[in-house]
């Protein structure tokens, strides 16, 4: 009877000092959470509560001498605007241009630079310079450099072919644009795949090549598969990126000649400028929902594609 006592007596101290079980479980659940605080401080008061304050202004006929509740009719507005309309066709147009090049050219000159040649760390570098370049300043000189009188042009001059008015042509407007964005976010794209490639285990590679495959067969079979997830983080930030691209169009074309390089982003800026700043508020609500519309079921299928493999 009093080794039965004893031994109660003697774990109540241990119970009081380490708490319930319960109590614990708690604690520990909640403790990563607290990591989340510094996050949330910036992300509420910068993000989500604009974000909240743009959807009340896109409902309001908002301009310097009036301010009103109009419900939907500045989305009304924008979606039988032809120019909005067009603006909707080019930024699907542009973002699927500039993901399909950089997805394609980004792996082709990693699979290069992540081969073992003299200097390629120098190539690297020289490949991703021109994504820390100000986009502005690209578009810019890229802009006098695809003048008629430009240098593009007196080059291919030598060679006997007249170039085109690359940004004056309704045809060939907007992809020049996309194709200067291309060159400048290829070095990110590159990046990505080079680390994805120096991540695959050699022994893998070398088993496939000593079972007979070729280098074809290797990339086809054994490294593309493996580069999957860097292919879907330069697929959705490529996306993201032109869905959202405005410096760029801006700097070179304004959404010209005649709105048939204008994107949705530049829309937005054009209506903003005129003074109609609930209605601009509206199409960066619009843009904000094809962004998401877009972006999570993209990068959902990527994943369920991921955890197949």
């Amino acid at each position: 009877m009093d080794r039965y006592t004893s031994g109660a007596s003697a774990a109540g101290p241990q119970e009081t000092a380490g708490g319930p079980p319960s109590r614990r479980r708690n604690a520990y659940r909640l403790y990563p959470r607290w990591f989340y605080l510094p996050a949330a401080a910036l992300y509420i008061p910068l993000f989500l509560i604009p974000t909240i304050i743009s959807f009340f202004f896109s409902l309001t006929r908002w301009t310097l001498d009036d301010f009103t509740f109009i419900g939907l009719e500045n989305f009304q507005t924008l979606f039988q605007d032809p120019t909005m309309r067009l603006g909707l066709v080019n930024t699907f147009v542009y973002a699927a241009v500039t993901t399909v090049l950089k997805v394609v050219l980004g792996l082709w000159i990693a699979m290069f630079l992540a081969s073992r040649i003299r200097g390629s760390h120098i190539y690297r570098a020289i490949v991703f310079f021109p994504v820390i370049v100000s986009t502005l300043g690209v578009g810019f000189t890229f802009n006098a450099l695809l003048q008629p009188n430009g240098v593009m042009n007196d080059a291919l001059s030598l060679f006997g072919i007249a170039g085109p008015s690359w940004l004056g042509d309704p045809d060939t407007a907007l992809l020049s644009v996309a194709l200067v964005d291309v060159w400048k976010g290829l070095g990110f794209a590159a990046v990505i795949y080079i680390a994805g490639i120096v991540s695959i285990p050699s022994d893998v590679t070398e088993a496939a090549r000593v079972d007979g495959a070729g280098r074809f067969q290797v990339f086809r079979h054994v490294t593309l598969p493996l580069l999957r997830p860097a292919t879907s983080t330069v697929i959705i930030l490529s996306v993201i990126g032109g869905l959202k691209s405005f410096e760029m169009v801006w700097s070179m074309t304004q959404g010209g000649p005649a709105g048939h390089s204008d994107v949705i982003a530049s829309l937005i800026y054009k209506q903003y400028a005129s003074g109609f700043y609930g209605l601009s508020t509206a199409g960066n609500v619009v843009l904000f929902v094809i962004v998401a519309a877009v972006a999570l079921p993209l990068s959902y299928f990527l994943n369920r594609r991921e955890t197949q493999l």
